[in-house]
């Protein structure tokens, strides 16, 4: 299965946190992630994790933390993914006709028409083990194991930065269960510049025994986050809980098979492999970021039930131009007109009755 998601950023300093990780900057820094675009993938037994970052701010360079329930190899990934997720499970616009005229309509306005609205054992060598860097585009990529979150700290200062306590305790959690971390050093392509605009995307894959995104971390955030899920599975997929958000809301739910599509979305379709998939689009907010409690679980729903969300336009309803409540009313009124016609002909063809006799009384003697 996979998952595609949205989660809208906001400015923190000195970390930013998101759905799949937290930013961190120095302190004379500001970061502002406008949006973080992730594809998940997962197949029973391994997991796949492409995002991409859009940024600005006065920060030269940052770091960001994701952790994850095993160890992970990191590449660069495809940016097309994300064009065809978006056009895929896009609103559609359809039109609704209604009979009676409103108030824009004639004659009480203008127009007849308007529109409506699994987890593995980190090594014990030290607390924290660079288990593997590699250079990726603009990105210094660092693999970590840690068996105490403040551990990273001595990863961040020699890289420049410093871990903030809240991020610090944020992770406690993760190295409890044993997760490994991906630390990313993010950097412009010219030395000096502010990182701004889209990055180029990361391709995480590491193994896990179920579907679970990353959302702990969102909780250190302080305005209002938004999450959107798109998840790519044999059934339509929910999530367990709603994790101190909003309930999740279902914005497209339908079966996706490359083959039909006729080469339309080769990205996706290598994604998957070719396989046909049920595509579920998820939009969830937080507006109390501090409350949430966990990260998101996926599950198959009750049912494959398709849905889109559909934008409606809405028309009066006309034929030949004339609008259909008119006809109406004319055709009543010809309607009643004929009866009278018909009751009124009846009536001057009906025979009169002759008058009957008049009876003279005989003379009075």
């Amino acid at each position: 299965m996979l998952v595609f998601s949205a989660q809208l950023g906001s400015l923190i300093a000195p970390a930013y946190a998101c759905g799949c990780g937290a930013m961190v900057v120095d302190r004379d820094s500001r970061v502002l992630v406008d949006r973080e675009t992730s594809v998940v993938g997962w197949d029973g037994g391994t997991e796949q994790i492409v995002m991409r970052f859009t940024v600005r701010g006065n920060a030269p360079e940052a770091a960001w933390i994701m952790p994850v329930p095993h160890r992970a190899t990191v590449e660069l990934g495809d940016a097309s993914l994300f064009s065809e997720l978006h056009t895929l499970t896009a609103p559609v616009t359809a039109t609704r006709h209604y009979f009676w005229p409103r108030a824009k309509d004639w004659p009480f306005g203008g127009s007849g028409n308007r529109s409506g609205d699994g987890a593995a054992s980190p090594s014990a060598a030290a607390p924290v083990e660079v288990v593997g860097r590699e250079r990726l585009g603009p990105f210094d990529v660092a693999r970590l194991t840690a068996t105490d979150p403040a551990a990273l700290e001595g990863w961040l200062t020699e890289n420049g930065f410093e871990l903030p306590d809240r991020l610090a305790t944020a992770l406690r959690p993760y190295v409890e269960q044993k997760w490994e971390y991906v630390a990313v050093r993010l950097a412009p392509r010219e030395s000096g510049v502010p990182l701004r605009g889209t990055l180029d995307p990361l391709r995480l894959r590491f193994a896990s025994d179920r579907l679970v995104y990353p959302m702990r971390l969102s909780r250190l955030a302080t305005t209002p986050q938004s999450l959107g899920l798109y998840v790519l599975a044999a059934h339509r997929m929910e999530p367990r809980g709603t994790i101190g958000g909003s309930p999740p809301e279902v914005t497209y739910a339908d079966r996706f098979d490359a083959g039909q599509e006729k080469g339309a979305y080769p990205a996706l379709s290598a994604l998957t492999g070719g396989k046909p998939v049920f595509v579920t689009a998820i939009d969830q907010s937080f507006p109390r970021p501090e409350l949430i409690d966990g990260d998101h679980e996926l599950r198959a729903a009750a049912a494959d039930t398709p849905y889109r969300t559909t934008h409606y336009r809405d028309e009066l309803l006309t034929v030949g131009g004339v609008p259909a409540w008119v006809l109406s009313l004319l055709g009543a009124a010809l309607v009643v007109a004929v009866a009278l016609l018909l009751a009124l002909r009846a009536r001057r063809r009906r025979p009169v009755a002759a008058p009957p006799p008049v009876t003279v009384p005989p003379p009075l003697r």
